[in-house]
């Protein structure tokens, strides 16, 4: 199974925002979509960064609450792991395992595709699980 089944099952919208959006906007995006991570994309929907829970709480201890006014370019995280539609399910996991990130941007011929979750991946991931059982409780039962 791989990305591209999360992403159909889910969808590929992403929430979004400029690098000249405000930290405080963006923070009301999170909170008002009910999600974890804004996807950071330029004009032509190139992925630029990702700003996230944990880089609000980051950027509050560093900066303070002043950094609430600055644009987000200046704290959001540059170094993007991503992920395409074919990436499998257990690759993804090892990815986001690896460098403790709980959400990966789609990306497909260098623009933002989709994104998925750590949740997103438990969820196939058991899913696949359950219907492997399914099946050899099957063939065993004939």
């Amino acid at each position: 199974m791989s990305v591209q089944a999360i992403l159909k099952e889910k969808g590929y919208s992403v929430v979004t925002a400029p690098r000249e959006a405000s930290v405080k906007e963006v923070c009301h995006l999170l909170h008002e979509n009910h999600i974890g991570a804004v996807v950071v994309v330029d004009a032509e929907n190139r992925i630029e960064g990702i700003f996230t829970e944990r880089d609000v709480v980051a950027a509050i201890s560093k900066r303070g609450v002043q950094c609430l006014d600055e644009p987000l370019g200046e704290v959001m995280w540059r170094n993007v792991f991503c992920c395409t539609r074919h990436t499998s399910i257990t690759t993804l996991m090892d990815i986001m395992n690896t460098h403790k990130a709980r959400h990966l941007p789609v990306e497909h011929n260098g623009r933002l595709a989709g994104i998925v979750s750590i949740g997103d991946a438990v969820r196939h991931h058991i899913k696949a699980i359950e219907y492997e059982a399914e099946y050899i409780r099957s063939y065993i039962t004939g």
